[in-house]
């Protein structure tokens, strides 16, 4: 069984993330062979909130130049959390 830090690496910052506060949804680097059951079940445990649904997106990997070396970035799975009215995680609140 996985561990639900293992299942969820980071929140992510960015102005798009942000934007969806608004309409109390949180979005997170996940491990790429995880489920949404998986996720919803390591955010609930986490932060003690209620997930009312989750979407995920695979990022793939770009190739990437510096001079003659030729690499890539790595890809990444992102999941998009939306949860129920009146539950918030503390991590994404602003200093308002």
């Amino acid at each position: 069984m996985k561990s639900p830090r293992d299942i969820i690496f980071r929140p992510v910052v960015s102005e798009k993330s942000y934007a969806g506060l608004e309409q109390n949804s949180y979005t997170f680097l996940v491990d790429p062979r995880s489920n949404k059951t998986e996720i919803k079940e390591a955010v609930q445990s986490i932060w003690g909130v209620r997930v009312t649904s989750v979407n995920t997106l695979r990022r793939p990997g770009k190739s990437k130049r510096r001079g003659a070396t030729v690499g890539r970035t790595s890809a990444q799975k992102r999941a998009i959390v939306t949860l129920a009215e009146g539950d918030s995680i503390e991590i994404f609140e602003t200093g308002k």
